[in-house]
């Protein structure tokens, strides 16, 4: 690891870049197709066009001349592109033009111009296939971008007008987003922005505040994956849109300092080299799996010094406000009439969890009938009914209760034999913090004797049930609950207008069905659908409650 003492920023960037090119440049000859065994050529050739087009960046960015590390890339780049064994391929391997046309712009770039491997270029370019064979959005503007920099004429769709197919302006949800479609993300803004270079004409109704806020949601989620890769290529975009005032960015900063090793490598992520690509060879797998990493790495310190590079004011980011009442009234509603159909000693967690939500929409008598009917049903109820569910769900629907002048004599048993015992105590446990302030609530225990229990005890601070690196995981997966979990975490604990929050959300809301209840279970046998429909419910039900508290307090009265 790097253990640069903290400094000035710019200098520690510039250090982060000058290690970096110095170990692409110490292993060179692995960028040469000719030297390496036949299984690792195509890899070699991919290494080659992304070691030049940092090179190319490089003469295009600092006005300063190539020298040392840099220079001497060059000419390796420039030696293997001179040998008929490799420029020639283009006119034999048409479908993988930019391989080849990546290495000449490079060289272009750095006045290294070379006449026969342009007109090579320009005949594959213009022979009917390789420029127009089917190609997804961020692949056309790749085409478009490297033949730009080739100087190479065509008759192809501009950037502008493929831009509005990409998934960069069609507004993703960041949960659903597969590293590949980060990529697709990432790149998309290079081409479109020429590294930094130039103002896209964004497609009508884009908005660059939301694409800021969505390249930061995704810095969130891969600095909590760890993935060196992907939080390079979205730092380097946030430089290309021109934004410099980002936490988010700041951390990536960190987050690449510190996994940068001392001889300049930044290791890739799991995954990044199928396991037969060494075979066995320690030092090329070293290098394998660290190359693009530590080629991105110098290109973000790149873009962070380049003079060229547009700088411009944050944009505003986008304040939506969803409002959720009108689904939460729904799942309440039937969580309520679908749980009077159960049993209570099953169903108590579903009951409190309509009391809560029936409160903070302001609409208590949505709960009433179904408290009525558990408190009848649990008069007599065993202690160890309250007991099993914990005091976090008795306590909710206790409050329930109180609400509508409802008693219920088991429960009052239980909550007074409950603050007995809580009296005995001189402390409280951290965990039971939170449990004596709902007694207090209650009315159950003067809040005076309460100050006394809980005086110097620190309540642990609230662990969010699904960590944000997790998210996506748990919408592939359909783990609804766990999802519900974020949002309501989130919503509690603050950054409920977060991107990443607001995502959740949606695609929480988009999981609601006809009668109100939350999931698509996937299965036949009623009292399952049943079941995993409740759960779901009732986990999004209280989710949906604290984004509407968390609404209004933010809302000025």
């Amino acid at each position: 690891m790097n253990t640069t003492q903290p400094g000035d920023g710019s200098s520690q960037r510039r250090a982060v870049e000058t290690r970096a090119v110095a170990w692409l440049a110490a292993r060179r000859h692995l960028i040469d197709p000719a030297e390496v065994a036949t299984g690792r050529v195509l890899f070699a050739r991919k290494a080659l066009i992304e070691t030049a087009f940092l090179v190319g960046l490089r003469a295009r960015l600092d006005p300063e001349p190539l020298d040392g590390d840099y220079a001497a890339l060059l000419d390796q780049v420039e030696q293997i592109a001179a040998r008929p064994s490799y420029r020639e391929l283009v006119a034999r391997d048409e479908a993988a033009l930019l391989l080849y046309a990546g290495t000449y712009a490079a060289l272009r770039l750095c006045g290294r111009e070379d006449p026969e491997f342009r007109q090579l270029i320009t005949q594959a370019a213009a022979g009917g296939y390789a420029a127009v064979f089917e190609r997804i959005p961020y692949r056309q503007l790749d085409l478009l971008h490297t033949l730009e920099l080739c100087g190479v004429p065509h008759a192809l769709p501009a950037v502008d007008e493929v831009l509005p197919f990409t998934l960069l302006c069609n507004g993703p949800n960041v949960l659903k987003l597969t590293d590949r479609d980060i990529y697709a993300l990432t790149h998309t803004l290079f081409y479109a922005t020429d590294f930094g270079l130039r103002e896209p004409r964004w497609p009508q109704g884009f908005d660059p505040g939301a694409a800021v806020e969505l390249l930061e949601a995704l810095l969130v989620l891969t600095l909590g994956q760890e993935n060196a890769d992907l939080v390079g290529e979205l730092l380097c975009c946030l430089l290309c849109l021109g934004v410099r005032d980002s936490g988010e960015a700041r951390r990536a900063w960190e987050f690449l300092s510190a996994t940068q090793e001392a001889d300049g490598r930044v290791n890739g992520p799991p995954g990044v080299v199928h396991p037969g690509l060494a075979d066995g060879d320690d030092a090329y797998r070293h290098w394998a799996t660290g190359y693009h990493t530590t080629i991105v790495a110098a290109l973000a310190a790149l873009l962070d010094r380049s003079p060229r590079v547009v700088r411009r004011p944050r944009p505003p980011a986008p304040k939506p406000r969803p409002s959720v009442e009108q689904p939460l009234r729904r799942a309440v509603q039937w969580l309520a009439d679908t749980s009077l159909h159960h049993t209570p000693e099953t169903c108590l967690p579903a009951a409190a969890a309509v009391a809560h939500a029936a409160e903070a929409l302001g609409e208590p008598e949505l709960a009433r009938p179904l408290l009525l009917d558990f408190a009848a049903r649990l008069a007599d109820a065993d202690a160890d009914i309250w007991q099993r569910n914990g005091m976090e769900v008795v306590g909710e629907f206790a409050s329930g209760l109180r609400a509508h002048g409802i008693t219920c004599a088991s429960l009052d048993l239980f909550l007074k034999s409950t603050v007995a015992a809580v009296e005995l105590l001189d402390r409280v446990p951290p965990q039971a913090v939170a449990n004596v302030q709902r007694l207090v609530g209650l009315g159950l225990l003067p809040a005076q004797r309460a100050a006394a229990l809980t005086d110097g005890v620190a309540a642990p601070s609230l662990t969010p049930e699904t960590a944000v690196a997790d998210l996506p995981g748990a919408w592939k997966n359909y783990h609804l609950g766990h999802i519900a979990g974020f949002v309501r975490d989130s919503a509690r604990t603050g950054p409920a207008q977060h991107r990443i929050t607001r995502d959740a959300l949606s695609f929480l809301l988009a999981q609601q069905d006809a009668c109100g209840a939350f999931g698509r279970p996937a299965c036949d046998d009623p009292s399952d659908r049943e079941r995993t429909l409740m759960s779901w419910t009732q986990s999004t039900v209280t989710a949906l409650a604290a984004v509407h508290t968390a609404r209004d307090a933010a809302v000025p009265g």
